[in-house]
């Protein structure tokens, strides 16, 4: 299984729990698979898929700002989760 196979896995996972539920007060997990390493031209992390910035403020964000930062990173990684995840995920 490749880094974005296991992203995927832990997205459908996050879903599944009703994360990215946007009327869910539980925090939202972090998306890090243990694959840590930059893409070689820095833009991502190879494993996750974010940014610096976004591995930078996670835990300073809220739940709002960390279900849009998976968006983001769902999208860079090429993963689509079904419909309905991300309707309620929200923008």
């Amino acid at each position: 299984m490749n880094a974005t196979d296991l992203l995927a896995a832990r997205a459908l996972q996050i879903s599944a729990s009703g994360h990215f539920d946007a009327e869910n007060t539980e925090a939202v997990p972090s998306p890090c698979i243990s694959v840590c390493r930059m893409s070689a031209d820095r833009s991502h992390c190879e494993g996750c898929f974010r940014t610096l910035d976004e591995i930078r403020i996670w835990s300073r964000a809220d739940a709002h700002l960390r279900r849009g930062i998976w968006l983001q990173l769902l999208d860079r990684a090429g993963i689509v989760l079904p419909a309905d995840t991300a309707e309620r995920a929200g923008p």
